[in-house]
């Protein structure tokens, strides 16, 4: 028998302090490449966006990928492009962790908007505010030391 899965997560994290080292002349170089990432793992890449502290990914996972193993290798690929080739600058590193947020397939037209619009989105609200809703939305509970 074959392994069948369906599950989509949309994938939250900053950089370092969420500091805006993230320059919109190479974020789209930064996306591509992360999408080069994903696609290495055999996940499909729904759609990857975000600003200067953070990123957006909505992805769905093979069923041999583990979610851990694959922020890990976003972040650790990434970052080693990012000063190989001085992508951004500024940049020194990513914050720990992550949130990842399970979504089905019914969701995915509406995320994948979401995350496009992120440029709009955050003219109106904070990457904390933003992350906030979305704990508060999934039901994760969370310490706000950690938000700062």
């Amino acid at each position: 028998m074959s392994t069948h899965t369906q599950i989509c997560y949309h994938i939250v994290f900053s950089t370092k302090n969420r500091q805006p080292t993230l320059k919109s002349n190479r974020r789209n170089d930064l996306f591509r490449y992360i999408w080069g990432i994903l696609k290495n793992r055999e996940s499909h890449v729904h759609r990857i966006n975000g600003r200067e502290d953070h990123l957006h990914i909505l992805t769905s996972l093979h069923p041999s990928v583990r979610l851990a193993d694959l922020v890990k290798d976003i972040k650790t690929g990434a970052s080693v492009w990012i000063e190989k080739d001085c992508v951004f600058p500024m940049f020194a590193h990513w914050q720990d962790g992550h949130a990842a947020f399970t979504h089905s397939k019914q969701e995915i037209d509406r995320l994948i908007e979401y995350i496009k619009g992120q440029e709009e989105h955050h003219r109106r609200t904070s990457f904390v505010e933003e992350y906030r809703k979305l704990l508060e939305e999934a039901g994760i509970e969370f310490d706000e030391r950690y938000m700062l």
